[in-house]
């Protein structure tokens, strides 16, 4: 079975940035796509990123385009460069597998747990 494993969440300020790690472990990670998602506390889960599998392209949610970047170190690691962070951006992260380039959370069958991005002042 393949797990999920995001990383490197914390408490920021406005205009600061945070580096998010996800690490597939397990079973050897078969999934052509990672996406992160997000979910801020009275709002619908919200789609932030992904990137295929060689990383040859990427996808981004309006309202983190040009300020957060998305790379893929190798097969099993995904990471969420986020930039210019703003209490907008408040949420807890998820990454997620699927296989296909997309932000509709129903293409993502393989969840991680989530780790908590706090911008506050």
């Amino acid at each position: 079975q393949v797990h999920l494993v995001e990383s490197g969440g914390g408490l920021v300020q406005p205009g600061d940035s945070l580096r998010l790690s996800c690490v597939a472990s397990g079973r050897t990670f078969t999934r052509d796509v990672v996406g992160w998602f997000r979910h801020a506390p009275g709002l619908e889960r919200e789609f932030v990123a992904a990137v295929t599998k060689n990383g040859e392209r990427s996808i981004f949610a309006d309202s983190v385009r040009g300020r957060f970047a998305i790379s893929r170190d190798n097969e099993n690691t995904v990471n969420l460069q986020m930039n210019s962070l703003q209490p907008d951006d408040t949420a807890i992260y998820y990454c997620a597998g699927g296989n296909l380039p997309t932000d509709r959370p129903s293409a993502y069958d393989l969840w991680g747990q989530g780790t908590q991005v706090t911008v506050s002042s």
